[in-house]
């Protein structure tokens, strides 16, 4: 079937045979492709804001439409203006909401830039006939009915009169518009109270009041009617006899103006706060099939009656006794048509708009008898309100969002991202989840999941007050009324001392009111379970023979040659293995690829003896140094010095290796010198056995610093050539086979160990293996080598190989499920291969596969760290990324705004690095390159204006630190004139940067260090405060805090924990915490806190935790006080109206100001009779809750 109606065929059939020559792919040309129709596009502009605008420009995008959204200066950061294809800014100079009731500006914005079509959305604009018609008449298509049903409709009065007409039944209510409140006394005379006022234009309960007694209604009526004139340009109202607990049932109807009327079932919008719906049900639970009937065909009557064109809602009420009232229709879509799709699969949006093009039901296939209904579906409106509060609107930053999803979860949303501000000029609506099931408990059942799902931090939600509304006896039952919240108190019930448990509950409770706060997790850990530890095979009888005793460490392994015989005869014993060993990176850089470095040091301790006899003939395990030391600290709250001596322990016989980084130690900036030699003299006395030395920028000046430190420190020094390029292709000619000997041989005159390969970026090919190994180990046969890669291309495993065939011993591995993208090769994979020659690893094969049950499990435990890299990346070999950067770049380009514009990163990572000169990328010089891409993404500059305008352009420190020199000399040197225009005045180092630094003391750090922060700080403690002393300051505060978090198990590190459970927690030998959470108390006003509650040990402790959802707002304008003439702000919003003056005589209960939130309007009434002082607000003014707007002289009879 064709998308669009017959008139339109030949505008969209399939063309003429395209122009000879290269296609221009675009945006445009791909929609069209997959609408299946070729031609000019339609276009079409959105007359609303929020998640409706962006509802309807997908449709439109899935139609083969150009968009274009308006906004207002308010909504200049909104999401819809980047949905949309084009954006233009409406109302300038208006109010917030004045701006989308701008028709003249808003037509003229439409015919200026060629728009054929005009969706009003819903609100706004979209029931004003003057609108509709000005539409048609600027020859535009209006996707809506005609101005004259608009008219006939939209105007309840005038809707009330057409339903009698045609035999409809109506509650009984003014026979017209009411203009004053006196006009609607005769009509409260006959028919008593409660009645409902409603505005007569509009919708969505604004404009709407509901009176119980003579004493509200003057007020009232002035509210329901400011409300509907500022909501929607026309304060008329009507007023109805309001009916005790009825059900609200709406029906979905769809007109194409020539004859043809449909109905797409009914929805139950019973569940409502303030006349807004809250929660929606498609199809009604518990409606008699007679009176379902009897609404459908009622629904249909009045649209026939009217000759009804486009989408709109029938709405009536269903009293106890089963009779149906009419309300109104809404002639326009509504924010619940999403449960109808569900239930009908059919896109009502797309039916709008093919129907204002000219289609027909039966040409979209859209008759009656093809309509059916399938299962449930029910939305929830997620918004920015403070139920606790009496849903007061809540506005500020969206801090973190971290939405649902998962099958049949639908989500609507405009302002749902972290970074959002919502402000109090709109409605508070933040997202629209809509789930559907097979039955109305599934669908249930389905919600509350995907509520669970939702992490909201910045501003209150009513997701709690959700949870007690789904979770109610009554909602469960199906049987809600209109005012089920206001007459069901029971859905508002809502849900530190210096000892170690204290402290321990102290971050639980944190943990539980606010969630995790550990940087780059999303979501929940991914396993809740313990973690299986894995039993080894006997040695001598696998089969038979019982499991492998691991209870005690293993003590046979490479290192013992190490602590008994030196580094020269291990590297020696090394050299003379007939086979290829292997490093197991898992403990550190295949977590850092792949888990952004969080690996807690208790999940390795767990495995740690095992592994000592699974990988007992390991030449090392990487577990230390690089990223680790100070991610320890700064995210995970270990002390990395611990985590070193813990494991040491624990694997007394495989050599430890860590990574580092030359003259910069494990830091990423510049030391003295004595700093480099201290540091790793502490790293061989607390465990560490070798020293993975490299330089960013192979400068061997860096480099024999960090050399010779390791070999006066005792340790094993295996200086790492980092390679880049590829030897095996002769149009690369800068890192070249002759580039790598001669800077192999500059470090073997150090006296090294072992030589380390890093091929930090997985560029390593198995042809070019061959050509530099071979070539190294022809020029010296009696030097250990070691290669190190990353299987971003996927071919590392090949290379390793190719390493170990060319004369290599040692390759880098990562156990299975730790390995392949940007990590190492698998384990599994290159130790087997291996084994079928003569160079096989020594490591069984089931031990691997042992270990690799345990870090399958602990790899989902982690999942909430897992980097969006699911496959190889061959790109890799253009952009030289490092795999561990790989990783974090994204990651990082996501929390700049920059995530959907990866692909061009990576083309500006290989600009930035011909920028600089084309130099060797690792940890620190690989940042340089990454932040100069980001910035040069950001900013939209190409290589050449970067160029041209260097002189003048703002570059990122560590761009400009780098052609400062304080990295280091890059080989080639700086290119010029561009390094002179970076630096400008800045002062130039043409050496190793650390050379004229003075040394640090560190007999005075520490005694800094310990009059501020006590006697436990160690000679270690003050080694990485030289290395990083902001995060060791700040990790010092954690744990005063929050005590030693490193025996806490990680899914209770990072897990919330759930009302009910049960936490074991050994804090040393011998003693176990047993702890429940059992309740989250409500926010002490005034405080932002909450007490938690918890069982330990039987006994009951509460602790005072911050609830960063509720923090209490610091303000600049004056604070009402405690006097009773000191009016404060009841909450947050902005002032709309003030009607007193300095001076004027006030009586109690008389109105001083107005103020509107979220479009809700609330009177700032006088608490005592009296003189007006002070007035210190003024119209258009935001407050905050209790800031002070008038002040009272109280009279003395006051």
């Amino acid at each position: 079937m064709s998308l669009f109606p017959p008139r339109l065929a030949a505008t969209f059939a399939p063309g003429t045979p395209s122009v000879p020559g290269t296609p221009v792919h675009s945006i445009s040309t791909i929609r069209r492709k997959a609408a299946g129709h070729h031609g000019p596009l339609t276009k079409l502009l959105v007359a609303n804001r929020g998640e409706i605008a962006i509802r309807v420009f997908r449709t439109a995008h899935e139609l083969a439409m150009h968009t274009v959204a308006i906004y207002s200066y308010e909504d200049r950061m909104s999401a819809h203006r980047q949905k949309a294809d084009e954006a233009y800014q409406v109302g300038k100079g208006l109010t917030p909401v004045a701006a989308y009731l701008a028709q003249d500006n808003i037509i003229s914005i439409a015919l200026e830039h060629g728009v054929d079509m005009i969706h009003p959305g819903y609100g706004f604009l979209s029931e004003n006939a003057e609108f509709a018609r000005k539409v048609e008449q600027a020859g535009l298509a209006f996707v809506g009915p005609s101005p004259e049903v608009i008219d006939a409709l939209g105007d309840k009065t005038k809707a009330r009169t057409i339903a009698m007409k045609v035999g409809v039944p109506v509650v009984p209510g003014t026979p017209g518009p009411v203009q004053t409140y006196q006009d609607g006394a005769s009509f409260v005379e006959e028919y008593g109270f409660p009645v409902i006022i409603k505005a007569a234009m509009g919708g969505g309960g604004r404009g709407m009041r509901v009176v119980r007694e003579q004493a509200e209604f003057e007020d009232a009526f002035s509210r329901a009617v400011s409300e509907a004139k500022s909501a929607f340009g026309d304060g008329t109202v009507f007023i109805e006899r309001f009916l005790d607990k009825p059900r609200h049932i709406e029906v979905q109807i769809l007109a194409d103006g020539q004859g043809n009327y449909v109905h797409l079932f009914e929805r139950d919008c019973s569940v409502q706060r303030r006349h807004q719906k809250v929660v929606e049900v498609a199809p009604a639970t518990n409606l008699p099939d007679d009176v379902r009937q009897a609404i459908l065909a009622d629904a249909l009557k009045l649209a026939e009656s009217v000759g009804y064109r486009n989408a709109g809602t029938a709405e009536f009420l269903v009293d106890q006794m089963g009779r149906h009232y009419f309300i109104e229709i809404n002639p326009r879509i509504q924010v619940e048509h999403t449960i109808t799709e569900e239930i009908t699969g059919i896109d009502i949006v797309a039916a709008q708009i093919q129907i204002a093009a000219g289609a027909t039901l039966p040409q979209l296939g859209l008759t009656q008898e093809n309509i059916t209904k399938r299962g449930y579906a029910i939305q929830c409106r997620v918004t920015t309100e403070n139920a606790a509060a009496n849903f007061q609107p809540d506005t500020g930053k969206i801090e973190v969002y971290r939405s649902a999803g998962g099958n049949g979860v639908r989500l609507d949303a405009s302002s749902g991202f972290a970074g959002a501000q919502i402000t109090p000029h709109y409605d508070s609506l933040l997202v629209k989840v809509t789930v559907s099931g097979t039955t109305y408990e599934v669908a249930r059942r389905k919600m509350l999941r995907a509520l669970v799902e939702f992490r909201i931090r910045g501003v209150k939600t009513n997701i709690p007050f959700l949870f007690r509304l789904l979770t109610h006896d009554v909602f469960i039952g199906g049987k809600t009324w209109t005012t089920f919240i206001d007459d069901t108190p029971d859905l508002f019930k809502l849900v530190q001392t210096q000892n170690r448990a204290q402290k321990l509950l102290a971050y639980l409770g944190d943990l539980a009111v606010n969630g995790s706060s550990i940087k780059g997790q999303v979501g929940e850990p991914g396993l809740k379970t313990d973690v299986v530890i894995p039993l080894l095979q006997d040695r001598g009888n696998p089969e038979l023979g019982p499991p492998l005793d691991c209870s005690v460490p293993c003590e046979v392994g490479w290192r013992n040659i190490i602590v008994k015989q030196g580094p020269e005869a291990f590297a020696k014993a090394v050299r003379q293995y007939p086979g290829t060993l292997i490093m197991d990176t898992t403990w550190r850089d295949a977590h850092q690829s792949l888990l952004a470095t969080r690996l807690r040091t208790i999940d390795m301790v767990n495995i740690a003896k095992e592994t000592s006899y699974a990988l007992a003939n390991a030449y090392s395990l990487e577990c230390w140094g690089g990223a680790t030391f100070d991610v320890a600290m700064r995210f995970l709250y270990e002390d990395p010095w611990e985590r070193l001596r813990t494991l040491r322990k624990l694997v007394p016989n495989i050599p430890f290796q860590a990574l580092v980084r030359g003259a910069n130690a494990v830091g990423y900036t510049s030391y003295p010198d004595n700093a480099i030699y201290d540091f790793c003299k502490k790293a061989v006395e607390n465990g560490l056995d070798i020293f993975r030395v490299f330089d960013s920028l192979n400068y061997i000046e860096n480099m024999k610093l960090g050399i010779d430190a390791a070999k006066k420190a005792g340790g094993v020094c295996e200086a790492v050539v980092c390679y880049s390029g590829d030897v095996a292709d002769s149009k690369k000619t800068k890192y070249t086979l002759e580039y790598y000997l001669d800077f192999v041989d500059q470090l073997v005159a150090e006296g090294i160990h072992v030589l380390g390969i890093k091929d930090m970026a997985g560029l390593l090919k198995p042809m070019a293996a061959t050509l530099l190994i071979g070539a190294i180990r022809k020029k010296y046969p009696d030097l250990p080598i070691h290669v190190h890669s990353h299987d971003t291309a996927g071919i590392a495993a090949a290379t390793m190989i190719a390493a170990a065939v060319a004369g290599a011993d040692v390759v880098d591995v990562a156990i299975d499920s730790m390995s392949g993208v940007t990590s190492q090769p698998s384990m599994g994979a290159v130790c087997m291969a291996l084994e079928q020659t003569t160079l096989g690893t020594g490591i069984r094969y089931a031990d691997i596969q042992a270990l690799n049950l345990y870090w399958t499990q602990v790899r989902q435990l982690y999942s909430c760290f897992e980097a969006n890299v699911r496959a190889s990346d061959s790109s890799v070999f253009d952009h030289e990324m490092p795999g561990g950067q790989y990783t974090n770049l994204m990651f990082q380009a996501s929390q700049l705004g920059l995530g959907t514009q990866w692909a061009e990163i990576k083309k500006k990572y290989i600009e930035a690095n011909q920028l600089c000169g084309d130099i060797i990328k690792v940890t620190p010089s690989s940042k340089v390159v990454g932040d100069f891409a980001q910035w040069m993404t950001s900013n939209s500059l190409n290589a050449q204006q970067v160029k041209e305008q260097a002189e003048h352009l703002d570059f990122p420190s560590s761009v400009v630190e780098f052609f400062q020199g304080y990295l280091g000399q890059p080989y080639g040197g700086f290119p010029e004139p561009l390094r002179t225009h970076i630096i400008r005045n800045k002062p130039r180092i043409d050496g190793r940067p650390g050379t004229s630094m003075p040394p640090m003391d560190f007999k005075k750090i520490k005694a800094d260090l310990r009059a501020k922060f006590g006697k436990h700080i160690t000679d270690v403690d003050v080694m990485s405060y030289a290395m990083y002393p902001k995060v060791f300051e700040e990790y010092q505060g954690f744990v005063e805090k929050y005590g030693d978090l490193s025996i806490l198990p990680t899914r209770y590190f990072l897990g919330r924990p759930e009302i009910g459970e049960e936490m074991n927690i050994s804090i040393e030998k011998g003693k176990m915490l047993i702890i429940r959470l059992m309740a989250i108390g409500a926010v002490t006003e005034g405080k932002g806190t909450r007490d938690v509650w918890f069982e330990v040990n039987g006994e009951v402790r509460a602790v005072p935790v911050e609830d960063k959802s509720a923090a209490v707002d610091t303000v600049s304008r004056e604070r009402a006080t405690a006097d009773p003439g000191s009016v404060g702000a009841p909450m947050s919003g902005v002032v709309v109206e003030v009607r007193v003056k300095e001076g004027q005589e006030v009586k109690k209960g008389d109105i001083l100001c107005v103020q509107s939130a979220m479009k809700m309007e609330s009177a700032v009434s006088a608490p005592v009779s009296g003189h007006v002082k002070r007035v210190v607000v003024h119209e258009g003014d935001s407050l905050n809750q209790g800031d002070l707007v008038v002040e009272i002289t109280q009279s003395p009879t006051s």
